[in-house]
Parts: C-alpha cells; structure tokens; sequence
C-alpha cells in the first residue's frame, strides 16, 4: 500500500480535502476520555490537526516514510513509520500498551489494511470498555452534473480496472466492512453515519486530485495514462461551462464508528 503513494505524496498532501469539524465533534463527544489517540494510516495528516484539537496526546502512524513527510509538525502528536503487519511486541513499542488509547482514528485509509489483524490490534490497545474506533471514508466529488458525469466515466469505468480490491469497500460507504465493535452510547448501530466537507477548488487543484488517487498511478505504471489530452480537454470544457474558474466542490464523508466493550 504505502509505494502506491510514493510517487504523488506531495501531491496527495496538497489536493486532498480537510474533513469536517462536525465529524470531529461527534467523534469526540462519543469519546469520554480524550487523553490519547492514535491515528492510524495518517499519510499526511489530514485528520491529525483536529484530532490534536481535542486529545492531550496523538500517535499517528502510517506505512509510507515519504507521506509523513508532510504531515504537520505539532508538539502532541508523535509520527511513527510502522510496517505492515505489527508484531504485539511492535505494537506496544510504537503506538501504545494495552488498554491505554481512548479512540482510534482511520481516514480513508481502512480499505487498505488486513482487518481481522487490525482489529485485534485495536481491541488490545483501547481502554475496556468505552474505548472508541471511527474510521470513515469519502466518496467521488461533486460539482455539478456536466462535471461530475466526466468524473464518473474517468473514475468508475477507466480507472476501475486499476483499483486496488480495498477500494469497493469505499464504493459502498464501508457499510459492507466487518466492523466487530458495539454501538457507541446514543447510536442504535454503528453507521454509517454521514458528513459532508467542502473544498474550495480551481479546474489545476481538480486535476491535481485526481491524479493523486492509487488507480492513477498504477494505471501510469503499466505506462496508461488516464488523464490523457482527451480526458482533460471534457473536464476542461465541463468545468469552464459555467464561466467560474473556482468551485466549491463537495466530498459526502461515511463513518463508521463504535467502542470496544468488555
């Protein structure tokens, strides 16, 4: 997972969005303890800043050394570049000890990971028995419908083939994720619940994203490149339609969310 990204970490940094504070807000009035949390997947950080708002202390992790390169540099937050698949005895020399991490955070990034081994992990190291695990996703961008049916084609036909497995997991908003965590208080199950964030955007910053997805680049190593000259040419049109270089575009969020029990 981590060389999917090692190629275009500047610019996933950069054109990726930020998630909603509301999300953060829920998330941490589930949470009654906010002493640590630990942030798994981070890349380059895109929840950690307002994780850090909120917990006294982070452990933010990631298997690509040239994602956390640019994460934000914050006096509360401790990167870790850890392998793929943790041993116990590198789970508590790394992120924590057992039964000591009040939430743990996953952001679009879960799809990517052996889930009945993270799980585990996740249940050693959060507190019994209201320790809290939210991971969520976004879906494709929104901007309107000449826009968005050209990302339709170029994402859910062209770069289909090139999707790693993971990835249908974000197709369908997690909801088909084996999620073995009970229902945090107030909630009936465990979601998804949904959030929208909103980044601002010129037709450069749309490009830029959606080069710095995984099919992109895979699909460029087997020397295809998806945004060919035609491709950029119908966003170009579709997204110059309406006369305004600059658009709020929308990204729907899905969370799951849950706490480990006894």
């Amino acid at each position: 997972m981590a060389d999917l990204f090692l190629n275009q970490a500047e610019q996933y940094s950069v054109s990726r969005p930020n998630y909603p504070q509301e999300l953060f807000h829920f998330i941490a009035s589930k949470t009654p303890h906010h002493d640590l949390a630990w942030d798994v997947g981070t890349g380059s950080g895109q929840a950690t800043l307002s994780v850090t708002k909120i917990f006294k202390n982070v452990i933010a992790t990631d298997t690509s050394q040239k994602q956390l390169q640019y994460a934000p540099k914050l006096p509360n937050v401790r990167y870790r570049s850890t392998s793929p698949a943790m041993s116990a005895e590198e789970l508590e020399r790394d992120v924590a000890k057992p039964d000591t991490v009040d939430l743990v955070t996953i952001g679009q990034a879960i799809h990517w990971f052996d889930l009945p081994t993270f799980f585990q992990q996740v249940k050693l190291v959060l507190k019994r028995p209201q320790g809290v695990i939210s991971a969520w996703c976004y879906t494709t961008p929104q901007v309107n419908d000449r826009v968005d049916a050209v990302f339709t084609q170029f994402y859910f036909v062209d770069s289909r083939p090139y999707w790693h497995p993971g990835r249908n997991l974000v197709f369908d908003k997690y909801e088909s994720m084996e999620f073995p965590f009970l229902p945090v208080d107030g909630a009936e199950q465990t979601g998804p619940f949904e959030f929208i964030t909103e980044k601002l955007m010129d037709l450069d910053d749309y490009l830029r994203y959606a080069k710095s997805g995984s099919a992109y680049q895979t699909a460029l190593e087997k020397g295809i490149d998806l945004l060919s000259e035609d491709v950029i040419e119908e966003f170009t049109s579709a997204w110059n339609e309406d006369g305004s270089n600059q658009k709020s575009v929308k990204f729907p969020v899905y969370l799951r969310i849950g706490k480990v029990g006894k």
